[in-house]
C-alpha cells in the first residue's frame, strides 16, 4: 500500500470514528477531511472545492425548498387530516394508512419533513384514540425511510447512485426506476411491523411516555381562565360601527369585548382580516373575540352587532387563522410599571392582550387598566402571521411558548393548488428527462418562491445547510481514493473475498456493507463513498453496474437499527418513549428481511 493510500484510509478512518463519537458536528468533519486533502496536496484547491457545485449537492438544495413549499401551503397537513377521517378508530388501518401516506410523501419531499410533519398529527391521533405514541412513531419513521426508495428524488443515496451512474458514461437511472423495489419493500415492511414489528415495540400498557409540555390552545385558554369567554359577533346593517376602525370603535372599553380577528365574507373568497388598530369594519364581518364581562351580551346594542353561534366550519377556520402565544416581560422591559392602555400594546406589536397571569394566578380585573408588572406572562392572542412576529422581539418581552398547532398552521395554504401544480411540472420534466434532473428541481424551487408559496427567508431557512457541506465535503474524498489507486484496492479486496462465490455474495456484502456504515454515519456520506465501490467491482466482474448500485441505494436507505442512524429516527426517540435498543430490536429484522427482498429481485429489474 502506497503511503497516499494510507493517509487516505487513515483518514477517512478518523473521519468515520469523528461522525460516530458525534462529539464534532457532521459538517465541520467534512470541512476538516476538505482541509486534509488541499493541505496534503493530495488534490489542488479547485478539486477538494469541486464537490459544492457538484450537481447532486444544487439538486438535494432544491428539493429541500420545494418540501417546504409543500409544507407552507398546508399540503402535507391537508393529507394528514384525510388520514385522521380515513383511519377512524381502528389501530391496524391507522397503522397501515400512516405508513402508507408517510411513504408517500417521503418519496417527493425530505423525509425528515414528512416526519416532522405527522409527529403532531400522531400524537393528536393517539391521544384520541387511547393509543400509546409507541405504537405509531417508530413505524412512521421506518415509512419514511422506505419512502426514500420510491422515487429517484426520495432520498439522495437515490441521486448520488444515479450521478455515478452518468460520471461513467451509462443512462442515469429514470425518475421511477426505484419504484418496482421499493413498493415491494414499502410492502414487507408494512407486513412485518403488522405481524411481527409491533410485538418488539415498547409495552403500550407501561406509561412510560414522556410529558409534552408544549401547551395547545386549549392548554392556555384554560391556563388564563378564559373557557367559555370566546365569543363571535356579526356587524348587521344599519350599525353604527360600519366604516370604523377597531381604535374608534373602542369595543373592549365600551363592552369589554377584544376584538382578535375578523372574519370577512366575499362573493369568491373568505378572508380573515388581524384585529389592527386601523382596521375597518364593514357590514357583515364576523368579529372573534374574548369577553372578560359575562353580562357583554346585555351591553352590547343589537342593532350594532347580533351574537353569534358558531358552527364547527367557522372553528375551524379559526383553528387555521387565529393563535396564541405566551410571553413575559423583563425588568427592564418599557411595558413594567404601565398598563396596557397606557403602552398601546396592540398599535405596537399587532396581537391583543387577553390575559395576564401574575405569580400564577389570572387576573381577572380590568385588563386594559392594570399596570403591568415585571415577571408578569400574558397571553397574546391574533393572526399568526402577528405571532410569529412577536419572537422577534427581545428587549421588551420574551416569547415563552407557542402553542402546538402553529406546526400545523399553512402560512401560505391559499397557495396550496399553485404549489401542486408546481410539484407535478417538476415530476413531469424529470421523468420525461426534457431537461436535466437538476435544472427541473431549480426550476420548481424558482417557482415556489416567485409563486409565493415559499418566501425567501424560509427558503433559506429549509436548506439543511450540514447535510450539503457533509456532501460536498466527501465527494472529493471519493475523488483522492479513485486518483490514488484506494478504490481498486478496495474492489480487488471485496472481489477477492467474495467474488468466488458468484455476484451474489457480491451484492450481498455491498448490501451489508452499506447498510451498516448507514447506522452510525450519514447514508448520503456512505453511498457517496460506497458507489464508485460499487461500479468498479462490477466492471472487474463484466458486469452491468445497475444492480450494484440500486442495491447500494436501496440498502443506504436501511437505517432502522439505532437512533442516530437518521433524523427521522432521532426526531421520534423522545415523543415515542423509545430507548436505544428499541430501534435495533425492530429494526435489525427489517433490514434482514428487506436485504433478502432486495437481493431477490434486483436482478429480475436490473439483469447482471
Amino acid at each position: 500500500m502506497s503511503g497516499e493510500n494510507l493517509f487516505l484510509f487513515s483518514l477517512l478512518s478518523v473521519a468515520i470514528l469523528l461522525f460516530l463519537s458525534n462529539r464534532v458536528r457532521l459538517d465541520v468533519v467534512a470541512i476538516l477531511v476538505i482541509l486534509a486533502l488541499m493541505l496534503s496536496g493530495l488534490l489542488s484547491p479547485k478539486q477538494t472545492l469541486a464537490g459544492f457545485g457538484d450537481p447532486v449537492v444544487i439538486l438535494i438544495a432544491g428539493l429541500f425548498v420545494v418540501g417546504e413549499g409543500l409544507f407552507r401551503t398546508g399540503i402535507a397537513h391537508s393529507v394528514g387530516k384525510w388520514l385522521t377521517h380515513a383511519a377512524g378508530e381502528s389501530e391496524t388501518r391507522l397503522l397501515v394508512l400512516l405508513m402508507l401516506v408517510v411513504a408517500v410523501l417521503s418519496a417527493f419531499m425530505s423525509s425528515t419533513g414528512a416526519v416532522a410533519v405527522f409527529i403532531p398529527v400522531v400524537l393528536s391521533l393517539t391521544h384520541r384514540a387511547g393509543i400509546s405514541p409507541s405504537q405509531l412513531l417508530m413505524p412512521m419513521a421506518f415509512a419514511s425511510l422506505i419512502g426514500g426508495m420510491l422515487t429517484l428524488i426520495g432520498t439522495p443515496p437515490n441521486l448520488v447512485v444515479s450521478i455515478q451512474l452518468e460520471r461513467e458514461a451509462f443512462e442515469p437511472f429514470g425518475f421511477f426506476s426505484f419504484t418496482p423495489i421499493g413498493l415491494i419493500a414499502l410492502g414487507c415492511g408494512i407486513g412485518y411491523m403488522l405481524v411481527i414489528g409491533k410485538r418488539f415495540l415498547p409495552d403500550p400498557s407501561v406509561n412510560n411516555q414522556p410529558r409534552h409540555d408544549k401547551p395547545s390552545l386549549a392548554d392556555l385558554i384554560e391556563l388564563y381562565d378564559l373557557v367559555d369567554q370566546f365569543r363571535c359577533f356579526q356587524i348587521v346593517e344599519g350599525s353604527s360601527l360600519i366604516g370604523l376602525s377597531l381604535v374608534q370603535a373602542a369595543l373592549r372599553s365600551r363592552y369589554s369585548f377584544t376584538v382578535v380577528g375578523i372574519e370577512r365574507r366575499q362573493p369568491m373568497k373568505t378572508s380573515m382580516i388581524p384585529a389592527q388598530p386601523h382596521t375597518r369594519m364593514e357590514i357583515g364581518d364576523y368579529l372573534y373575540g374574548l369577553t372578560s364581562d359575562k353580562s357583554t351580551l346585555d351591553k352590547i346594542p343589537s342593532a350594532d352587532l347580533q351574537t353569534i353561534f358558531m358552527t364547527q366550519k367557522q372553528k375551524n377556520t379559526i383553528a387555521k387563522d387565529l393563535g396564541l402565544a405566551e410571553i413575559i416581560l423583563p425588568p427592564r422591559s418599557v411595558l413594567v410599571g404601565r398598563s396596557l392602555k397606557e403602552s398601546r400594546f396592540r398599535d405596537h406589536y399587532g396581537g391583543s392582550v387577553l390575559g395576564i397571569l401574575r405569580k400564577g394566578k389570572p387576573i381577572v380585573d380590568d385588563l386594559i387598566h392594570t399596570q403591568l408588572y415585571f415577571g408578569d406572562t400574558l397571553l397574546i392572542g391574533g393572526h399568526w402571521d402577528q405571532i410569529r412576529l412577536l419572537q422577534e422581539e427581545r428587549s421588551n418581552f420574551i416569547v415563552l411558548d407557542l402553542p402546538a398547532e402553529i406546526q400545523q398552521v399553512a402560512p401560505a395554504r391559499q397557495k396550496a393548488p399553485l404549489a401542486l401544480f408546481i410539484l407535478l411540472c417538476m415530476l413531469l420534466l424529470m421523468a420525461s428527462k426534457w431537461v436535466p434532473s437538476v435544472a427541473a428541481v431549480l426550476i420548481a424551487a424558482a417557482a415556489m418562491v416567485l409563486t409565493g408559496c415559499v418566501r425567501m427567508k424560509d427558503a433559506y431557512s429549509a436548506i439543511n445547510w450540514e447535510s450539503l457541506v457533509l456532501i460536498a465535503g466527501m465527494l472529493p474524498m471519493a475523488e483522492a481514493l479513485e486518483q490514488s489507486g484506494g478504490i481498486n484496492l478496495i474492489v480487488d479486496g471485496f472481489v477477492a473475498s467474495l467474488g468466488e462465490f458468484g455476484p451474489y455474495a457480491v451484492l450481498t456484502g455491498l448490501f451489508m456493507l452499506t447498510s451498516l456504515f448507514s447506522q452510525f454515519i450519514s447514508n448520503t456520506a456512505t453511498t457517496v463513498l460506497v458507489a464508485p465501490i460499487a461500479v468498479n467491482i462490477a466492471a472487474q466482474l463484466h458486469l452491468s453496474p445497475y444492480p450494484f448500485l440500486m442495491t447500494v441505494a436501496i440498502s443506504a436507505s436501511t437505517a432502522f437499527a439505532t437512533p442516530i442512524a437518521s433524523p427521522v429516527n432521532t426526531l421520534v426517540l423522545g415523543p415515542g418513549g423509545y430507548g436505544f435498543a428499541d430501534f435495533a430490536k425492530v429494526g435489525i429484522p427489517l433490514q434482514a428481511a428487506i436485504m433478502v427482498i432486495t437481493l431477490s429481485v434486483v436482478t429480475l429489474f436490473f439483469p447482471l
